[in-house]
Formats: C-alpha cells, structure tokens, sequence
C-alpha cells in the first residue's frame, strides 16, 4: 500500500469519475486504474463498483476514503514539520547551548536580538554538556553553539562575554562576601555527576585552587543544584546574572575574592555561518551578550 494509491482513492471520491480524478492528479487514467486495482488486490475487498465508464465507492471503499483522509492529513502535518524545519535553517538560526547558559540566552539574550532583526527567528537547542553543543555545531544540527572556553581546535570560537562565577548559598549560611576561593576547602556544594566531563572541568579547578569541597548533591540537573540551595543542603558555583535572575532575593549571591570569571563564546564549524548566523554572532559580539565583569 502506498500513499500515492489512497491520493488515487481519495481523488476518485471527490471528484465522482476515474477521468476527472486523473485529469484533476495530472496522471494517465490507465495508471490510476492500475493502482487501484493494486490495493483493491493487496486489501482483499473491492473498494470501486465498476459500471460501465461509471464507478462508485462500495461499503469497503468508503471506509477506507474515510482512514485514507486521516493518514493523508497525518501526512501533511509531518511535511509541515519538515518544511518548517528547512525554512528556520535558511531563514533562522539555531543555537546549541548548555542548560545553565540557556537561561541567560532564552530570558534575555534572544528577545533584545528578535527586537532587532524581528525577521530572523533564534531557536535553541540544549544539550546536556558542552560536548553535546559540540557535537550539534560538528553535525550541523545546530548552526552556532554558546559554551564557555576554551573549545575544540577543530571548531572556531568567537569571545563574546566574561562571565563572573559566583558562590550561590541559603540565607542562613555565614560567610564573607566577597569570599576568599580557599573558602571553598570543606564547603557543601551540589556538583555533576561524577566522570561527566563538567564534573572533571570542576574537579580540575579545585585542584589548581588546592580545595576539595563535599558534594551535597551529584547530579547533571540543573533544578537539583536549584533545590540543594533553597532546600538549605548546600551550595552552588553559577554565574552571578544567571544566578540573580533565578534566585532573587532566595539565596545569598557571593563574589570570589579574587574574582573568579568564564569566558564564553559562539562557536561554529571552520565554513562560514549562514546570514542569520553571521546576523546573531554579530549582535552576540557587540552588544547582545553583555560582559557581567
């Protein structure tokens, strides 16, 4: 059965006759017969009463016209998919980024741009860690990615902002503001799981810094890390405009002393970005990613 022979059926139901059905599909009528008569074989039932040059639906055919009319429409709206897809490739652009710098870029970074170019539509894809926006820019899944650097050779990366990294604690915890980084020896904080590459970035952190905090909270979601701190169980490492936005007046937001910053860039593949790209990546270079330092 082929969704070509139920179009064929569908046809000869709205149009009354195999010869205005065919002239209507722009196909021979001997081929619409034999098509016909092809699934009337494959279904065992005969879905047309023929009548000389005249033809009508039997029982059996009315109910297939009937299925045929929601799978044809099911159809559509799957192509629908597709070609909405094609044009936010040749019209948008999309953007693979890390949960944590998916907050910044959905709440503030993207609507400052749609006010700007309102033409070009910005859609984001979030991945689990940075290797996955790497994969997404790598495949061309994704035509720019938002990570913090440094990033692959293979890949070319844009600096569009210095984020600074601040400790986000309960209210009730004391502790000085701003916080000297060997503060953080002993200290409760929520941290990836363990062998997930953002963990091994962080464990390699508190290496050079000669601290080793206690993981309150193992976990690669972001709302675990969220809940540890208004649930009292410890602390966490987020970007302070991340982190004031999520958290307001909920958590106590330190600075490092000395400062503790991020840089983070756009990347894409070593060929040049298509315009919407190239239209955002500018927009994200000279105003749209703000430096926080």
């Amino acid at each position: 059965m082929t969704l070509q022979q139920l179009r064929y059926l569908v046809a000869i139901a709205d149009h009354g006759t195999m010869t205005a059905a065919a002239e209507a599909l722009y196909v021979a009528q001997s081929a619409l017969s034999r098509a016909l008569k092809a699934l009337e074989h494959e279904l065992g039932a005969e879905l047309l009463v023929r009548d000389g040059r005249t033809v009508r639906l039997s029982g059996e055919g009315k109910r297939v016209v009937r299925l045929a009319r929601t799978v044809l429409e099911t159809v559509g709206a799957i192509e629908d998919v597709g070609r909405a897809a094609v044009a936010a490739r040749t019209h948008g652009v999309r953007v693979a980024t890390t949960p944590t710098l998916a907050v910044d870029l959905t709440g503030r970074v993207i609507p400052a741009f749609e006010d700007l170019a309102p033409e070009v539509a910005v859609d984001v894809a979030r991945c689990g860690d940075r290797e996955g926006v790497f994969d997404a820019v790598r495949t061309g899944d994704a035509a720019l990615g938002l990570v913090d650097v440094p990033v692959p050779d293979d890949l070319r990366a844009h600096p569009v902002a210095d984020h600074e990294v601040v400790l986000v604690s309960p209210p009730s915890e004391d502790l000085p503001d701003p916080l000297p980084l060997d503060a953080l020896d002993g200290i409760r904080l929520a941290l990836p799981t363990r062998g997930s590459g953002r963990r091994c970035e962080m464990e390699a952190m508190f290496a050079a810094l000669w601290v080793r905090p206690v993981p309150a909270v193992e976990s690669d979601d972001r709302v675990h890390w969220i809940a540890s701190v208004l649930n009292g169980e410890g602390s966490m490492l987020w970007y302070r405009t991340i982190a004031e936005a999520v958290f307001g007046e909920s958590a106590a937001i330190r600075s490092f002393s000395p400062p503790l910053v991020r840089s983070v860039a756009l990347v894409h593949a070593s060929a040049e970005p298509s315009g919407p790209a190239r239209t955002f990546l500018e927009f994200a270079r000279l105003a749209g990613i703000d430096d926080d330092t």
